[in-house]
């Protein structure tokens, strides 16, 4: 008669390993590089002041790290929240329509509010289905296009700075070894810091405070900043961020539930808003990091560990943020648009490569066109736009499985 053997029930400790520290290093690297450039960009972009900016980065360390801890250890499966960078590429685009500050933080607590109902009442997966992936993807195509012709800009403006980083950046990116060590973009910012340097431009401001220093925005609640910026988020988060998430975490031979990551995703939200920080999500790069090797039962470590670094960055945000920002503006767009490569050409493959081309096509263009109608964004019009196309000239097209 055979007996059943349950695998040991280990504890934290036993379970940090050598590949559950590189792990959780390296996802922790990846999210405190490219997404803080983007961050910090878009800052740049809207007139954000410095202290402002610094909120938002503890925000979504601080509290997203800590969520991760909770979630990780109670589940004991890998579940690494962070922030949507679709949304905050969006967060961009309202600004520059003309949303202030007040009411795009009032568009944070909108879309965290609907998070929480769509998971207490168990209506994610049917809001997941209503959009078309490909035409999802092609309103963030539109929405990523401004970093990359940021970044061709920057080059031609000051190739004494973006020269060397693009330069550095394609170097580490050709050697696929290296770059799951050594992030490209890390290697970017620290050789454009060399090249800020070498250029004997204005000194880098250091000094001044380094340690959190929450800012507080009260929120205003607009139609227009619904439209143009909640729907939006909510759209990126469920489809975009945690659709990905989940299915990197079920290619990894975990279970998490949509509902029950969608519900914290809203909660933290709401807690982050006020501060500045954008939407929560379950971050499909970086799980996909912390996952990438070590034994299954033991990915969860990993994915605390990069909690913990996440808190210690977001409780230095302050001074980090004040360095990188008293840069030469072509240092902060390269870093951004390097940044947005990846998933700029993730975005393209997504929406061009399958079912509904006309409409995703349509969604770009309008997207892109940056057209503002009714006080609402294009990213709202190439979605609602690009669905109707896709309906009268895509019938024919046939959804993949």
């Amino acid at each position: 008669m055979s007996t059943l053997v349950r695998e040991p029930r280990t504890g934290l400790r036993g379970d940090l390993g050598r590949h559950e520290l590189v792990n959780g290093f390296i996802g922790f690297l990846f999210s405190c590089t490219g997404p803080v450039a983007v961050i910090l960009a878009v800052g740049q972009g809207a007139g954000l002041s410095a202290a402002v900016v610094a909120s938002w980065v503890s925000a979504v360390f601080c509290l997203n790290g800590a969520l991760t801890i909770i979630a990780s250890r109670w589940s004991r499966q890998p579940l690494v929240y962070f922030w949507t960078i679709p949304g905050t590429v969006v967060v961009g685009q309202a600004m520059a329509a003309g949303t202030t500050w007040p009411e795009a933080v009032g568009g944070f607590v909108m879309a965290a509010v609907l998070l929480v109902a769509l998971a207490l009442t168990r209506q994610v997966d049917r809001v997941m289905h209503l959009l078309p992936m490909p035409i999802v993807m092609a309103m963030v195509a539109g929405v990523f296009l401004r970093f990359g012709t940021d970044l061709v800009l920057a080059v031609d403006r000051d190739l004494a700075i973006a020269g060397p980083m693009v330069a550095a950046f394609i170097a580490v990116s050709a050697v696929p070894r290296l770059v799951r060590w050594l992030p490209s973009v890390l290697v970017a910012l620290a050789v454009g810091a060399v090249a800020v340097g070498l250029a004997d431009r204005p000194a880098v401001e250091v000094s001044g405070r380094w340690i959190i220093d929450p800012v507080w925005t009260s929120p205003v609640f607009t139609g227009s900043a619904f439209v143009e910026l909640t729907i939006p988020l909510l759209i990126t988060v469920l489809v975009v961020q945690n659709g990905q998430g989940m299915a990197v975490l079920r290619a990894a031979g975990h279970d998490p539930r949509m509902n029950q990551v969608t519900g914290w995703c809203g909660v933290t939200s709401l807690v982050a808003a006020p501060f500045g920080g954008v939407s929560t999500c379950l971050a499909g790069p970086t799980n996909a990091l912390v996952t990438a090797s070590g034994e299954r039962r033991r990915h969860y470590a990993a994915a605390v560990w990069c909690g913990v670094l996440a808190i210690g960055f977001g409780l230095l945000a302050p001074g980090m943020v004040r360095v990188i920002t008293t840069m030469p503006e072509a240092y902060v767009a390269v870093l951004g648009g390097l940044a947005m490569l990846k998933p700029l050409q993730g975005a393209f493959q997504t929406a061009f490569s399958g079912p509904h081309v006309t409409g995703a096509l349509v969604t770009f263009l309008v997207t892109v066109a940056d057209i503002t109608v009714l006080n609402i964004g294009s990213a709202f019009w190439g979605l609602v736009i690009g669905v109707a196309v896709s309906v009268l000239l895509d019938r024919n097209s046939k959804e993949k499985p």
